[in-house]
């Protein structure tokens, strides 16, 4: 028999989705099959698998421990003993990491810790916000997520209720991201509203630009030049929606490819600037809080951004912009 004792970080959710996290080595037919034949008590009593977690709850947990042998979070961070972190912004619930270009966001299935979650993770676990043995489902998450080639700003989680918040209010459209990136030609009009419908090609791994009834989802960019120089424009993009690859193919789509894109990009640009990477940065972010947040309803409106962005100043050293 093993028992959880429920924290504020695993209340708020399903029973059988907390089993899920809280014991990952039990197939999930074999938890149902646990629930139905009542192996799952709750302060004593029986419990459905729907009955949400409160904290202070017992769980009674009656299976072979054979299935409690191996941890259910990743161990990568514990390999980082000087976490390398551009902060922004920390507070008790939420850190803003401005992630450099060529840095995976996630862990690899390698077990790679050097990684923006990783170095998150190891922060807090160094820094002692983060108790792993004291978590039965918990692992500090990124609420939101950047190429490997992009850089910029990160939200990442620390605790589970600060996590639901954010996401849900991503989904919601109420946190606006703003990105820059330079592009080729001479961008016309100055503003303008990019709408289409985009549909992973599985043999590219490219986001093609199709119809709705062809099974894609829409995507809408709004962009706004900034500056002009070299052949090469300077745009701030805000996104209403987050698909995969959207401002890179979009902007390729409208014949204003992103310096440096390898998958999208202007090939000869790209040689003739020796440059590699997608010249794109998640600059900034606004809470745009609509409703309740919560725990999080002091961050309602607050804006957040990069000090810096090198290629900015690399291409156009002259332009300001805020």
């Amino acid at each position: 028999m093993k028992e959880f004792i429920i924290t504020k970080n695993d209340a708020g959710q399903r029973l059988d989705r907390f089993l899920g996290k809280a014991i990952p080595l039990l197939p999930s037919s074999l938890l149902q099959k646990y629930l139905r034949k009542k192996k799952v008590r709750i302060n004593g009593k029986v419990a459905p698998r729907d009955i949400m977690l409160n904290v202070g709850d017992v769980l009674s947990v009656y299976i072979n421990d054979e299935f409690f042998d191996s941890p259910s979070a990743s161990n990568a961070y514990l390999k980082i003993t000087k976490p390398s972190l551009d902060i922004i912004y920390e507070d008790k619930n939420i850190i803003i990491a401005d992630k450099k270009a060529g840095l995976l966001c996630h862990e690899s299935a390698a077990g790679e810790s050097d990684n923006l979650i990783s170095h998150i993770k190891a922060k807090l676990y160094l820094g002692g916000e983060w108790v792993p043995g004291k978590e039965a489902s918990f692992v500090p998450a990124l609420c939101n997520r950047i190429d490997k080639n992009t850089s910029g700003l990160v939200i990442a989680a620390k605790n589970a209720s600060a996590l639901r918040i954010i996401n849900e209010k991503i989904r919601n459209f109420e946190l606006e991201k703003i990105y820059i990136c330079v592009v080729c030609g001479f961008v016309t009009p100055d503003f303008a509203t990019l709408r289409n419908f985009l549909k992973k090609d599985d043999v590219s791994g490219k986001m093609l630009i199709c119809n709705e009834e062809s099974g894609g989802k829409l995507a809408i960019t709004h962009y706004r030049v900034l500056c002009s120089s070299q052949s090469l424009s300077l745009l701030e993009c805000r996104i209403e929606t987050g698909r995969t690859h959207q401002i890179r193919a979009q902007l390729a789509h409208a014949g204003f490819p992103i310096l440096g894109d390898p998958k999208y990009g202007n090939i000869k640009a790209n040689k003739k600037y020796d440059e590699k990477q997608q010249l794109l940065h998640s600059y900034g972010l606004c809470f745009a809080f609509k409703d309740d947040a919560v725990e999080l309803n002091y961050l309602k409106n607050a804006r957040f951004k990069s000090s810096e962005i090198g290629f900015v100043s690399k291409y156009f050293p002259n332009c300001g912009f805020d």
